[in-house]
């Protein structure tokens, strides 16, 4: 296991290598810029100003960044230069390319372009939000698949397992933002209902509250963005769990152990449930960046919650260089790891799996 380890470690780098140079190039020809959001604010706004240091502004840029800028008439070109510089869009992009990402490899996210705060900092402070969306949600999701998809296994065929293949298969076809506005109109003061809170993960007076009412506060605000993530969530997982306990429960082992005399629960928890388990446990690091950092981008935005989805959202819509592609290189990074500790996971669950014997 060790060299398979070690090999994984030394792919690691050219991977993330490769899809940082791929995001680089696929965002060179997307339009704008953050020189044209500078410009909009300068000509739409009656002035501009910006203290992002040359160190963070150096790793990035658009690709329009030697031709004309839109909405740069009027303004004298001395100023639009000074913005390029500023930026470090006065280097080529293969130039700005390499230097962001020895800027990355020394841990130097750099600085925000138009919130003048480092970019770690930014993601520490609304780290917090995410990592409460996705441990909660994956909490549900685990409590509500497995014991459902073990019943399912159990009943399989009886008219439990249709109905609640219906009802799990229904929940998964609704988008989560749809059910996220849903939950708004029904239950927020939309049209009907005004039981829960809009946005924001907590209220205005939470620190004056008490331990307990802390606790109930942040309940009532996690409510409906929580609901909203989980309930198309474990589709998957419990179809996942039910037919790998029926394909356990058609072995010979089950078999024998049946014919000993055992109880039907000992055969089913003392016997079959760990090799079941085996692809849910091992799937759990991957699960879990997959919610943190992909699956809440839309319900952090619906419900106004500052955490990583909204802060990435408004980096991409103000062309924020630094925040897009600073984070986009910590969660691929962490995101190479979980599958590693994924295959990590399936041989410590299961001795009988080894990488290294099948020649990967």
């Amino acid at each position: 296991m060790g060299a398979y380890i070690a090999k994984r470690l030394l792919l690691i780098l050219p991977t993330l290598f490769g899809i940082m140079l791929i995001n680089f190039i696929i965002i060179q020809f997307a339009p704008g810029g953050p020189i044209e959001q500078a410009l909009a604010q300068a000509t739409g706004m009656g002035g501009f100003s910006t203290t992002a240091t040359v160190s963070s502004a150096q790793s990035m840029g658009p690709a329009n960044d030697s031709g004309g800028y839109s909405g740069a008439s009027g303004l004298d070109p001395e100023v639009v230069e000074e913005l390029k510089k500023q930026f470090g869009f006065d280097k080529p992009a293969h130039v700005r390319f390499f230097l962001m990402m020895k800027n990355y490899l020394m841990l130097d996210f750099g600085t925000s372009y138009f919130q003048d705060r480092e970019v770690v900092d930014l993601v520490l402070e609304r780290l917090p939000v995410s990592m409460s969306l996705g441990l909660w949600s994956l909490f549900l999701i685990y409590m509500i698949s497995i014991p459902l998809g073990v019943a399912k296994a159990v009943r399989d065929g009886q008219q439990f397992d249709i109905w609640t293949s219906v009802l799990v298969f229904t929940a998964y076809a609704i988008p989560g933002f749809l059910f996220a506005i849903m939950l708004i109109v029904f239950f927020a003061g939309g049209s009907y209902l005004d039981w829960f809170p809009l946005r924001g993960l907590v209220s205005e007076e939470f620190d004056n509250l008490s331990f307990f009412a802390q606790v109930k506060d942040y309940l009532w605000h996690l409510a409906l963005p929580l609901t909203a993530l989980t309930i198309g969530g474990f589709a998957t997982l419990t179809m996942l769990t039910k037919n790998s306990f029926l394909e356990e429960l058609n072995k010979q082992f089950v078999l024998s152990a049946r014919a000993k005399g055992l109880s039907e629960s000992r055969v089913l928890y003392g016997h079959v449930f760990r090799n079941a388990m085996l692809i849910v446990i091992a799937g759990f690091p991957s699960a879990f960046v997959g919610i943190l950092f992909t699956g809440a981008l839309l319900i952090e935005v619906i419900f106004s919650l500052d955490g990583i989805g909204l802060l990435g959202y408004e980096a991409v819509i103000k062309r924020d260089y630094p925040i897009l592609f600073g984070t986009m290189f910590s969660f691929t990074l962490i995101g190479l790891f979980m599958q590693l500790i994924g295959d990590i996971t399936y041989t410590l669950v299961d001795p009988r799996i080894d990488f290294e014997t099948r020649g990967q």
